[in-house]
């Protein structure tokens, strides 16, 4: 989809459909261009609003065709609610259902005016972010009709907002990169697959890319990681890219993110209903490699490193068993007491290893535990850190970004539930607190760097389309990650 910035009248903007922000009446600040709608198309938008047919309600879309005045085809009213309650997370909602929906009608063009008071960067960034994101679709792989992509959107406005739009497109474009990734099968993204994507995205954009191997990480003893690629006959990796800022920081921020391309639940067998989601078990990794393909773009002041262990945990003769220990990278031993919670322990030595070179915060994402989304459905993140400061800056930027995140406890006390005579921890809890105890795992890796761990189980995939974003991945914490990097303080 090409995406452009215009200063052109409203009137004159040409497109098959022009989108004009419709406020719910009462509270309704005074727009511009809504009025000069209105004259023009003889009191259209006020007969909406006094027939009830649309009243400005979030998602209300009434059309108006070949409206006399206007050089757009379409007139449409994007209902925006009320406008006390408008922020660029409700734009960019409404602005990606207005491009689904539109799109199904053979509008292959579209237009948002903004106009004052809502002509501001924050808005058109959102803007351009909802219409890519809501052009998205998962039928890459279908032989025969796809649905519609619109070719063209547009952002209006009196004020100058060409580099807020140039913005938008390139966090977009990056989510739906971590979104593709998501999409793809574990056959045709198998762990080696998504390093070589990896590599060929760091190269496009001048990001630093080094891969380690299975001898490599055998020889560093990475003996955590490789216990849940030894079921599989796909080799596992180890991604990590480095952005390096144009003037040197103090600060080095990593991102890390679970990377298991297929999760069978090894040994400890999952269902097999709803085991084909499983591929989408690299969320958080393609998450973080999302975010890195924008940063590279956006150039924030610090130091961003990302880590991405890439695994496939399957069943075989070689497969990690129920009860064997193993050796992390940190030396730390583990007692495997159920092979399906296996992110964890890649995980922990992709943070090992992040300290070994030398960072100073760090934040996973991984579609870690069912129990988070027993706790918190699919609506918010669950966050845990080991740092209240640091912790508030990933929450500030995924509030600003309309990332819905929760914070969730991490007290010492639910080191209790971790216990194991046999080896220094075991994998997993008891049954109660799933998703607190697996991230008091990892805490236990975090040597006091401060850290927070996003399980984005429940939020990294759609089960039913909404009218802003398809039915599959969200690339949920991208968006926020490239927040965090760029307001940096």
């Amino acid at each position: 989809m090409n995406v452009t910035f215009l200063s052109t009248p409203s009137t004159a903007v040409e497109a098959d459909a022009l989108l004009l922000l419709h406020f719910e009446a009462d509270g309704r600040p005074a727009i511009a261009s809504f009025e000069v709608a209105d004259q023009a198309t003889a009191g259209w938008l006020s007969e909406l609003e006094s027939s009830g047919e649309a009243k400005g309600k979030i998602f209300d879309l009434p059309v108006l065709h070949r409206p006399a005045g206007f050089a757009a085809k379409r007139l449409v009213a994007l209902g925006a609610g009320p406008a006390a309650t408008f922020t660029p997370a409700v734009l960019r909602k409404i602005t990606g259902a207005a491009v689904r929906a539109l799109k199904t009608k053979g509008v292959t063009s579209v237009a948002l005016f903004l106009d004052h008071p809502h002509a501001e960067a924050a808005l058109a960034t959102a803007a351009v972010e909802g219409a890519v994101l809501g052009n998205f679709e998962v039928d890459v792989h279908k032989s025969k009709s796809k649905a519609s992509d619109l070719a063209s959107f547009s952002l209006v406005s009196p004020a100058d907002l060409a580099v807020a739009v140039a913005h938008g497109e390139t966090i977009a474009k990056a989510q739906n990169f971590t979104r593709d990734l998501v999409n793809e099968p574990g056959n045709l993204l198998p762990p080696l697959a998504l390093a070589a994507r990896a590599q060929k995205m760091a190269a496009e954009f001048g990001l630093d890319c080094e891969i380690l191997d299975e001898d490599r990480m055998r020889q560093l003893g990475m003996g955590s990681l490789l216990c849940v690629s030894q079921g599989s006959a796909e080799p596992p990796a180890m991604i990590i890219l480095r952005y390096a800022p144009p003037t040197p920081s103090k600060d080095h921020l990593c991102l890390i993110g679970k990377g298991v391309t297929f999760d069978t639940g090894g040994v400890s067998i999952k269902p097999a209903e709803g085991m084909e989601k499983m591929k989408y078990d690299m969320a958080g990794g393609a998450a973080v490699l999302g975010a890195m393909q924008a940063i590279a773009q956006l150039k924030p002041a610090v130091a961003v490193t990302a880590i991405v262990p890439t695994v496939e945990n399957m069943c075989g003769s070689r497969s990690v068993r129920p009860g064997d220990i193993v050796t992390s990278l940190s030396g730390k031993t583990i007692e495997v007491l159920n092979t399906d919670a296996e992110g964890r322990l890649i995980l922990v030595d992709a943070i090992e290893y992040a300290r070994r070179l030398g960072v100073t915060h760090m934040v996973d994402a991984a579609t870690l535990t069912g129990a988070i989304v027993v706790a918190l459905g699919h609506v918010h993140v669950g966050a845990f850190t080991n740092n209240d400061e640091m912790l508030w800056k990933v929450m500030a930027s995924a509030k600003t970004q309309g990332e819905n995140m929760w914070h969730m406890p991490l007290d010492d006390d639910y080191a209790d539930y971790l216990k194991t005579p046999f080896a220094d921890l075991p994998n997993i809890g008891g049954r109660w607190g799933g998703a607190i105890t697996a991230a008091y795992f990892l805490k236990e890796w975090t040597g006091g760097t401060p850290w927070v761990h996003l399980d984005i189980a429940g939020t990294a995939w759609l089960e039913e389309t909404k009218p802003f974003l398809a039915k599959g991945p969200t690339g949920v914490c991208v968006r926020t990650f490239i927040d965090l990097a760029l307001n940096w303080r």
